[in-house]
């Protein structure tokens, strides 16, 4: 048997999706209560409500950053760390939110985002950045720039 080793780690990942399936549930299950309960108490407001006309609202992407998150961490990590630039930055961010690295799609996205973040914060100037080593811009604090800091 030289596959054993492959049968041992699909059973293992097996019971790992089984194991996540049951957490699901019990999820799911505890939602619906709280939601029965939610229910309950908007029919002691309005007894005649139609609750079915309430639509459900979508859940953001676990990579949703909410107003102004990354600025702050950027410029929290700026001020810590020193100058960086922005793929540093994002590769920090993404580990600091539990977010997979490998992700190409997500890390786009996320370098993107910082990259608007960057400029945006340039223009305020809250930050300022020069020519690092390898061509990318390195950023760091206006304030560390003006020697106010």
């Amino acid at each position: 048997m030289a596959d054993t080793h492959v049968l041992s780690a699909l059973k293992a990942k097996r019971g790992e999706l089984a194991g996540r399936i049951d957490g699901l549930q019990d999820q799911l299950r505890e939602a619906m209560i709280q939601i029965d309960h939610v229910d309950c108490t908007i029919r002691l407001f309005d007894p005649d409500i139609d609750l079915d006309e309430i639509k459900p609202k979508p859940l953001p992407p676990r990579h949703h950053a909410f107003k102004g998150q990354v600025t702050r961490a950027i410029l929290t990590m700026l001020r810590n760390e020193g100058p960086m630039d922005a793929k540093a930055i994002t590769i920090r961010l993404m580990a600091e939110r539990d977010l997979n690295p490998n992700d190409k799609t997500l890390s786009k996205a996320m370098n993107k985002r910082i990259g608007a973040a960057l400029r945006n914060l340039r223009e305020r100037t809250l930050v300022a950045s020069r020519k690092g080593e390898g061509g990318l811009l390195l950023w760091k604090t206006a304030a560390k720039i003006n020697g106010t800091e």
